[in-house]
């Protein structure tokens, strides 16, 4: 039997077991290979899948509590900037209180802010709505321009004032200019296209797993009722507008994935 049959055969034992579990992919590989020979038996299946507890990887968590990539200047900035898209409220957290800044700074100092799903070759023109991101800047490039851009308009417009320092009526101002691009910023930097990714940015790190940094303590999840990284919600798809009666976990609350 020729080599590239038998990476066919694993391959397509691997293919077929995607979403049934790590367990179930070794066994049936090991059914497969059973005494050497990819024609020995085989096994089937039946009723639940053998799992066993913690033979999966936990994900990689952001960990710490310095920052990697901000400097302080920019951090006081994101803080207030982020706390004015999503303010302190009695329904939830703000911004920062989900640790969104934390969450910025670390996808910023990844493959993200390197702008690794990116193209950045070029021509840089201008393009349509829908041609979606158009500048050279990588994530990370793009904010460290902004952010000093920014903050330059600032002070000319205010008197010299850093954007933190403003009241919350005068930085709602000048993120709407941001937003429909009528603050023209110095470097090159458009403003239209670094509020539309600093929100969307935001909102990410608002909802997104805790293993990412940002939504501490599943506060976010908990405010809108989403009971988070559960194995299995298929008896509640058609039970609309039910409270689903499960605790709120994320991807690293299995104990399963944390071993001894």
């Amino acid at each position: 039997m020729s080599r590239q049959t038998v990476d066919r055969r694993r391959f397509l034992l691997g293919t077929a077991l995607v979403g049934t579990g790590a367990g179930a992919a070794v066994a049936a590989e090991k059914a497969a290979l059973h005494d050497g020979a990819l024609g020995g038996p085989t096994q089937t299946f039946r009723g639940e899948v053998p799992w066993e507890e913690g033979a999966a990887d936990s994900p990689p968590a952001a960990t710490g509590t310095d920052f990697k990539f901000f400097t302080s200047a920019e951090r006081s900035f994101i803080e207030a900037a982020v706390d004015r898209l999503i303010p302190p409220s009695p329904a939830g957290p703000s911004a920062t209180e989900a640790n969104v800044p934390f969450f910025l700074d670390r996808q910023l100092a990844g493959p993200f802010g390197h702008g690794d799903h990116y193209f950045l070759g070029g021509p840089w023109k201008k393009g349509a709505p829908e041609q979606g991101y158009q500048l050279r800047f990588s994530p990370a490039q793009l904010y460290r321009a902004a952010i000093p851009a920014i903050e330059k308009y600032v002070g000319s417009k205010y008197g010299g004032e850093a954007f933190a320092k403003l009241s919350d009526a005068d930085k709602d101002t000048v993120l709407k200019g941001l937003e429909g691009g009528t603050i023209q910023l110095d470097g090159g930097v458009d403003a239209k296209t670094f509020f539309t990714m600093l929100l969307q940015n935001t909102k990410e790190g608002y909802f997104s797993d805790p293993i990412y940094g940002g939504n501490k303590d599943m506060a976010a999840w908990k405010m809108i009722g989403f009971p988070g990284a559960h194995y299995d919600y298929s008896e509640w798809v058609t039970r609309h507008g039910e409270k689903v009666p499960v605790p709120t976990v994320g991807f690293m609350g299995r104990p399963g994935w944390r071993r001894a």
